[in-house]
């Protein structure tokens, strides 16, 4: 049985719960340039050209997550240039629902920092080369450096990015997760799933497979000591691909070895963590 998860593993879109469901669906296509994949029964998928990112699921009646309850803490929009970048983080921050909460160059990326109109934290990042990421003790450091958002736009931002941005390339490159216990998330996330950890950080345990710097990341810096959750908006899954069934097929024997409970309809395999923060892991092409 495989121990860790094939480098073809991807992130794919994340569901969330909302509650104002045009609203929120709006936001995104203004804000970050998303455009309508397909819509109907109350579940709205939004993406760039084929590529979806969000899910969005109208839930009316359900509170909004607690600043300390376990589930997400970002989505990480990944952007294949840094005018692509650039360009969304202009729409975003003039869109006047935004809340701009902050910008980091973290070596491996340059990333900044969003939540929606409902709460829900956005990341829109961009990746330096490989061959640039720092390494340290068969670890990927990450650290948070200044980075000035004018400084970026003015160096960056193209008025080709601005009017071409809902045809440029962007996708899902990781998920950020709040967690009680980075033990439970490591028993979970690396020995049960399979993922390889890239860096321990100070309340934090980032994760990935292939040697990216992370698809996951989960971190206890609000909710230290947090139990399963409750209903709530926000996060409703986090989605991810693998190669092929008998990728699948390994992490279903993991997950037996460990005593997850799971559930596998042939071509996705639903789980949770110890919080309750829902996983689906299915074949890349039959998504």
């Amino acid at each position: 049985m495989p121990e860790i998860l094939s480098a073809a593993t991807a992130m794919d879109a994340v569901t969330l719960h909302v509650e104002d469901l045009a609203g929120l669906a709006a936001y995104y296509r203004q804000a970050l340039g998303l455009t309508t994949l397909s819509e109907g029964d109350g579940v709205t998928v939004l993406g760039r050209g084929a590529t979806p990112v969000l899910v969005l699921r109208h839930t009316p009646g359900l509170p909004r997550p607690a600043r300390d309850q376990a589930g997400l803490f970002h989505t990480a929009v990944l952007f294949a240039t840094q005018a692509d970048l650039a360009a969304a983080v202009l729409t975003a921050a003039r869109h006047p629902r935004s809340h701009f909460v902050g910008s980091a160059d973290h070596l491996v990326s340059e990333a900044f920092y969003f939540t929606d109109p409902e709460g829900n934290g956005i990341e829109l990042y961009a990746d330096r080369d490989r061959s640039l990421w720092p390494r340290h003790n068969g670890e990927i450091p990450m650290p948070s450096l200044a980075l000035d958002p004018n400084d970026y736009l003015r160096e960056h931002l193209t008025e080709h990015a601005v009017d071409a941005m809902t045809g440029a390339r962007a996708g899902v490159g990781h998920v950020h997760l709040q967690v009680g216990d980075l033990d439970g998330a490591r028993a979970f996330y690396v020995d049960a799933l399979g993922f390889e950890t890239t860096f321990n950080y100070t309340g934090a345990l980032f994760v990935s497979a292939g040697g990216y710097h992370h698809h996951l990341a989960m971190n206890i810096w609000n909710s230290r000591g947090a139990g399963p959750r409750a209903s709530s908006l926000g996060l409703g899954e986090v989605a991810i691909t693998v190669p092929d069934r008998e990728e699948l097929d390994a992490v279903v024997a993991r997950l037996r070895h460990h005593g997850v409970d799971h559930a596998d309809d042939g071509r996705t395999v639903r789980t949770l963590d110890p919080w309750r923060n829902a996983v689906a892991l299915s074949v890349a092409d039959a998504a």
